[in-house]
């Protein structure tokens, strides 16, 4: 049986605990935004950007040990792709009456997975 310790350097484990956080923080900021009352394509766009904001220094330093701000561009690029398969699905999912809220939550686990695929293969694939 491993190790906290051991597990904590498997960069998917990483990734996931990481993402924890930051898709708390999106998924508040994209919760909040329904809740004001905004649109649910507008209200994702704008957790998005500002997950992304979030997301950067976390993911780039804690999981793949990078300190590159320089991969911004990528990063945006790779969160450009989570968001559109994002929206595509909580609108496949309003089409079948999930609401939002729930569209988000059922979403979450799939976009990680997605967004550490591009992350590690496309962004941080030299770190």
């Amino acid at each position: 049986m491993m190790t906290f310790n051991e597990l904590i350097k498997v960069k998917f484990l990483r990734f996931l605990l990481v993402g924890l956080m930051n898709a708390a923080f999106g998924y508040g900021c994209f919760a909040g935004f329904i809740y004001l009352g905004l649109h649910y394509s507008f209200a994702l766009l704008l957790a998005t950007v500002l997950g992304v904001a979030f997301n950067f220094k976390s993911t780039g330093s804690l999981v793949f040990g990078s300190h590159d701000n320089k991969l911004i561009v990528r990063f945006v690029l790779g969160y450009a792709v989570v968001y559109g398969v994002n929206l595509g699905g909580v609108a496949a999912l309003a089409l079948f009456g999930v609401v939002p809220y729930v569209s988000g939550l059922i979403l979450l686990l799939p976009m990680a997975v997605l967004s550490f695929l591009i992350n590690n293969r496309f962004v941080f694939n030299d770190a």
